[in-house]
């Protein structure tokens, strides 16, 4: 079983849509007893809320099924536990180091790396843009679903 999971700063708005976002097309490409997903934050903020209203309206529109979900922080053992552990932006990439230290088997990646065009995803917490978010979420699983069929040979 590949174990991914998705890493943003609160776990209530990117992270979740990614999760929610992979998990669907994963189970559309017949994957879900190869592929499991889950997400977390690296910080406390927002621990036992539930999705953003933003993210969850967004899901609702795409008509993309979501699990009950209450934000949690990564730990230093979710590094041993997962396979792939992915960032929104280059912040989280930093903060995650700081929880898990070094990346020694070369774990953590951020989701926009899996396509052509490599770069952060804007914290709708911030902007508002759910519908932007949701695209460079969306670009970004793509990717990483094609990524895992490839080296994973799925």
């Amino acid at each position: 079983m590949i174990k991914v999971l998705f890493i943003c700063h609160g776990n209530i708005c990117r992270s979740p849509m990614a999760e929610f976002v992979f998990r669907d097309m994963v189970k559309k490409a017949g994957l879900s007893d190869r592929i499991s997903v889950a997400s977390a934050a690296t910080s406390r903020e927002e621990i036992g809320n539930p999705v953003h209203y933003g993210t969850k309206a967004k899901m609702q529109q795409m008509g993309i099924p979501m699990a009950p979900h209450r934000a949690v922080q990564m730990t230093k053992k979710d590094y041993k536990d997962y396979d792939y552990i992915i960032g929104m932006e280059h912040w989280n990439i930093r903060n995650i180091g700081r929880i898990i230290g070094k990346d020694t088997e070369h774990k953590v990646s951020l989701l926009l790396d899996y396509t052509d065009e490599p770069r952060d995803i804007s914290d709708p917490w911030y902007t508002g843009d759910f519908d932007l978010t949701y695209r460079d979420v969306k670009e970004g699983c793509e990717g990483l679903l094609e990524y895992l069929k490839r080296e994973e040979q799925l």
